[in-house]
Order: structure tokens, then sequence, then C-alpha cells
């Protein structure tokens, strides 16, 4: 039987929670790591620590764990009707899975073993971190903007970015399998070795590091991140092959194509 013509749109969607940890050092840096280039989506590429929103994060015992968010406000945040508080537990969930940073109290236990075992078993979140009273502090966490990827590769986002301050006292470890590098890189020195083809990024993580460049704190960032500001529509110039998204006020935004990236970002200055 001779199968019928692809369909792109009917690639699923998947909700994905992906984090800018910032931290001043002592110019604002923000960590990226370096996806193998053994994944489907975005191989060998340097993104933001992230991933999808699994069913698993609307444990209850997840979601008691989350201090200084409720979930009403959460989804308010995020224009849900409900739910919206998984969205935060798995900014948590991939931080600690592919940074070994927790946002937040480790309680009892000791912050390597737990991520070490979650990396071993994703499925022992929950547990790890009711047996261990961790503790999740969402106050650390903004939402601050929002991408689909477009009809057409294998795997397709609606991920929500977030900025977090980096907690004092860890070091990011990745742990050579999805990840096999971490780097705490200047939004423009990324910008420019992206330029000249050193630092492979797909176009969101372009767009939320040229937003980063505007900033010279993480206080300034978060200042900015809790006002919540209503979200502007990226639109795209692509005269050469540049590729450039950009937000309302930069140059060439008015006669840029608004179709073509799918982004809302709500980190901007007045």
């Amino acid at each position: 039987m001779v199968a019928g013509p692809f369909n792109e749109d009917a690639v699923p969607i998947h909700h994905a929670s992906t984090v800018l940890l910032l931290d001043d050092r002592p110019d604002l840096e923000v960590l990226m790591v370096k996806r193998t280039s053994r994944v489907a989506f975005a191989p060998a590429a340097w993104v933001f620590p992230g991933g999808r929103v699994d069913a698993a994060d609307r444990d209850p015992r997840l979601w008691a764990a989350c201090d200084s968010m409720s979930d009403g406000e959460a989804s308010r945040r995020l224009g849900l009707a409900e739910g919206g508080l998984a969205w935060w537990v798995a900014v948590v969930r991939e931080a600690l899975e592919e940074a070994a940073v927790l946002l937040g109290d480790c309680g009892s236990a000791d912050l390597d073993d737990v991520a070490d075992r979650l990396r071993a078993d994703p499925s022992s979140f929950a547990d790890l971190v009711d047996r261990h009273r961790i503790r999740f502090d969402c106050a650390l966490i903004q939402e601050v903007a929002r991408f689909v990827t477009p009809p057409g590769p294998p795997r397709r986002f609606d991920a929500r970015f977030f900025v977090a301050r980096m907690p004092d006292g860890q070091n990011p470890v990745h742990d050579d399998g999805e990840v096999v590098a971490t780097t705490w890189i200047r939004p423009r020195d990324a910008l420019e070795q992206h330029t000249i083809g050193d630092f492979a990024m797909i176009s969101p993580q372009v767009r939320m590091l040229e937003t980063l460049a505007e900033f010279a704190s993480v206080d300034h960032v978060m200042e900015v991140a809790t006002e919540c500001r209503p979200y502007r529509k990226v639109r795209v110039l692509d005269p050469h092959g540049q590729y450039r998204v950009l937000l309302p006020g930069d140059v060439g935004y008015e006669r840029a194509d608004p179709d073509v990236e799918k982004g809302l970002v709500r980190l901007w200055l007045a």
C-alpha cells in the first residue's frame, strides 16, 4: 500500500517549559546547554534547559511543594483556565535533570544525588520531593515568552520561556546524556559566536538572547519579568537569508512577516 502525503499539520504539539538561568558574573550571563547530536529536535544546538511538560508534573505532591505560587495564579499568568502550575514544576524538574540546579530548597537530600536519581528514573521526581521534603521557590521563576515551533519538524512544541535567578552556592553539572556541555555566556557573546557559525542555535534562543542583551543585570531582568507585561508578537525579516526575529521597535519590524514565526515576548523595555 502506498502511503498518502505527509500532513505536517498532523504532527502533535507538546507543551514545554524552558528556563533562562541568569547570574551576574559580574556581567549578566545566561546558562546554556548543548544538546547531543543524537536527538531528533535541535541536535547539537545550544539551548536553555527545558523540555516537555509531562502529565506527572500535575502530581499533587509536586504542586504542594510549590512556594509563592498557586495554580490559580500560575494559570492566570499563562492565560489558562487551570493547570498552569505544571509549567513551573516542569521548569524545576528540567533545570534539575539537565543542569543539577534546584530552584528551591533541597530539604534532607543531597542535590547531586537527587539529580542523579532523577536522571536515572524521571518518574521518581514526586517520590524524591515528597521523601526529602524538597521545596520549589516559584518566586524565583517568571514567565516571559511563548514560541510555537512551525509545522514540519519531527517534534513540535508550544514552549513557554521563563527567567530565573541562579541560586547561590550551586554549580551546574550536565549528565553527558541528552546534554553534552554547559556554559555561562554573555548574551552578546553568544550572538556574535552564532553569527560566525561557532554557536548553533534555533531562532527562539536567538530572539531571547537579543532581548536579554538589552539588560545590564539580573535584578533588572527580574524586575521587568515580575511586571508580567503584555505580550508583543514577533515578526521575521529575512531579506538575505538572515532570518531576523524582531519585536515592535526593532528596525524593520513594520515590513517584516508576521506569520513566519509564532512567538510572543513580554520581556521588553519600555
